[in-house]
């Protein structure tokens, strides 16, 4: 396939994603518990149902936070790594900072993604022959350079909890946000400059941000520097560092002298 029937099929599903949850509503959706603690709601449960059913085809693999895994995947050249909905809290709480998040991995590279925060009517699609529309119109990352005043989203569940107070003297502005896929989004359309997270996160919580950040001219690694491969056995990363090029030297340079 083509990348550009391939980005096609994301925002049809991504379309038709914003179609099923007009059957939810945010903020008054009973939820429950999975078995390591995180919520799920039957918006979760549809989304993965009806996403899975219009991005697969010819033998596509398929990772997703809401399918038990299937290791067959790892012997599949083309994997879909989705999350229905990333930032359940926030849906569930009505805070409108969570997302619909698709990408599409070949031979281990994520090539094409798509995200939807249908409750700000944020559609973000992208690959790296494309680069990344915001709505239909062309996004690129920050210019910044300096992290003197720049915007670093951060997790709102981690700052809930006191881990960034760390960062209280620190020369950026820190803003809270949900979904960390969102958060990816935001930084591959200049939205904000910067996102990192200080816990480990999965590939479907990133996947889909990971090639808009870096098809928008940004840099995307893990809390190591290491560059990011996908559709493997062991799906968690050690946490992200995403920003525009020229701000991404600062903000590692800064994370390890201030550890």
């Amino acid at each position: 396939m083509s990348i550009d029937n391939d980005l096609k099929r994301i925002e049809y599903a991504l379309n038709r994603a914003k179609q099923t949850l007009n059957e939810f509503t945010s903020g008054r959706i009973e939820a429950e518990l999975k078995a390591g603690g995180d919520p799920v709601t039957a918006a979760d449960l549809e989304l993965d149902r009806v996403l899975r059913e219009t991005l697969c085809e010819g033998g596509d693999g398929w990772l997703s936070e809401e399918t038990a895994d299937d290791l067959t995947r790892l012997d599949k050249s083309r994997v879909w790594i989705v999350d229905p909905i990333d930032g359940t809290r926030e849906f569930i709480q009505g805070i409108d900072e969570w997302c619909v998040s698709i990408a599409l991995v070949e031979n281990c590279e994520v090539v094409t993604g798509g995200i939807y925060n249908t409750a700000r009517e944020q559609l973000f699609l992208g690959s790296r022959q494309t680069g990344v529309t915001l709505n239909g119109r062309k996004a690129t990352v920050s210019k910044s350079s300096s992290l003197e005043g720049a915007q670093i989203l951060a997790s709102r569940s981690e700052v809930k909890r006191g881990e960034w107070k760390q960062f209280e003297d620190a020369p950026f502005e820190v803003i809270p946000c949900g979904s960390v896929a969102y958060k990816l989004a935001q930084v591959s359309a200049g939205l904000a400059d910067a996102t990192f997270t200080l816990v480990p996160k999965n590939e479907w919580d990133i996947a889909a941000g990971v090639i808009l950040v870096e098809a928008a001219g940004g840099k995307v690694t893990d809390k190591q520097g290491r560059s990011l491969s996908f559709n493997r056995k062991n799906t968690l990363f050690p946490g992200i560092i995403a920003s525009g090029q020229q701000l991404f030297g600062q903000i590692s340079n800064y994370l390890i002298y201030s550890n």
